[in-house]
């Protein structure tokens, strides 16, 4: 019995082993399936990042990142003042003279943001992340803009400074360097097309496209109409708008009715024309495989502009009308909210003249009118 004992207490003894054994290669490949399930979530998360990266490196741009010690904008104002509008003059065109009843000091969006109250981007566009800081001109002139007063580097590198003011101030939506280069030039004689227009040599433009290049910047081609159609014009840059940071923008005042001359007479666009350019201009980034794009349309009082609302974003073209008028500072902020923020398109731009304005509003002053510009362009 001794004996028989002793065999069955072996007996467990090896089934109790085996029994641990196995147990522990169980629990052991439990174990080992939850790593590789952990393993595989975390390859996933670095492929996501990764590829996030890769998109990213293959934006045509780079944003000019804050400095160290910028304070931000919201940190220096109040909760109260965030919410506040700045003063503007009364510019009631209809009642000259009257005072509104009432004044609205509340911000239809908040401090900072760039989108029109009730607006959407659905595409990947350079506004919908960042502001773009733009320098205006042609290098044909020294009287159109600064872009015609400096050396391409020299023009960069003041580009850059006055572009990193605006990063410091709002970091979330960091500033891009940008050049707007006026493509068509309107004139006051007919020229040998008859359109009242000449453009720039092609060049010029290579010029300041292949800067852009070297400088992670953009560029935004200018077309000012004379009697030629929108369209036209599009066509003629078009071969530069397949470049992946090249953009367009319209100057509508310079669009004049045959026997008239642009800086004589005020010309206007019609916003169904416009949209037609935006539709051709998103087939042909689609078509093309091109970073969504941007056009730009400027607009200093009412008549240049007819049939506004025609002009609809797509989902891989932004659209950002800009207040262009030069003149008392007051005036221009109130015309901004009348042209931009009373009449909401998808983002507002806002041009400053460094030797017309009075006074030359700064960076902080501009990023507190409502809503926010998306473009900010100096001439």
């Amino acid at each position: 019995m001794k004996k028989l004992s002793l065999i069955l207490s072996a007996g467990l003894l090896i089934l109790g082993a085996c029994s641990n054994s196995s147990t522990s290669e169980k629990t052991g490949k439990e174990v080992t399936s939850s790593e590789q399930d952990k393993s595989k979530e975390e390859k996933k998360q670095d492929e996501e990042t990764n590829e996030k990266k890769k998109e990213e490196s293959q934006q045509p741009f780079k944003a000019l990142e804050p400095a160290e010690d910028a304070v931000p904008l919201k940190e220096r104002l109040s909760k109260e003042e965030q919410k506040e509008i700045p003063e503007e003059e009364n510019l009631d065109e209809d009642n000259a003279g009257e005072k509104k009843q009432e004044e609205n000091t509340e911000r239809e969006v908040p401090l900072g943001e760039t989108l029109a109250k009730g607006a959407k981007d659905l595409s990947d566009g350079p506004l919908k992340d960042h502001r773009l800081v733009t320098y205006y001109g042609t290098p044909q002139s020294v009287h159109m803009g600064i872009l015609g007063t400096l050396e391409p580097e020299e023009f960069m590198k003041k580009l850059k400074e006055q572009t990193q003011a605006y990063s410091d101030l709002d970091p979330g939506r960091p500033a891009v360097p940008t050049i707007e280069l006026i493509t068509t030039m309107a004139q006051n004689a007919p020229g040998p097309d008859g359109d009242y227009v000449r453009m720039t040599s092609e060049e010029n433009i290579e010029t300041y496209v292949e800067l852009a290049e070297k400088h992670d910047a953009l560029v935004i081609l200018d077309i000012q109409l004379g009697t030629d159609t929108v369209m036209n014009q599009v066509k003629m840059v078009e071969k530069w708008l397949k470049h992946p940071q090249v953009h367009l923008a319209i100057d509508t005042e310079f669009h004049v009715a045959k026997g008239e001359k642009p800086g004589e007479d005020l010309g206007q666009v019609d916003g169904r024309k416009i949209q037609e350019a935006v539709e051709y201009i998103s087939e042909l980034t689609e078509k093309n495989n091109l970073p969504d794009k941007l056009v730009l349309v400027h607009q200093f009082t009412g008549p240049v502009l007819t049939h506004k609302d025609a002009i609809q974003p797509t989902e891989n073209v932004e659209v950002a009308i800009n207040f262009d008028g030069w003149g008392p500072a007051a005036d221009k902020q109130a015309l901004y909210g009348k042209y931009i923020r009373d009449e909401p398109n998808q983002y507002g731009g806002f041009k400053i003249f460094y030797d017309k304005d009075v006074p030359v509003l700064t960076p902080e002053e501009v990023l507190k009118m409502d809503p926010s510009p998306a473009i900010v362009n100096y001439q």
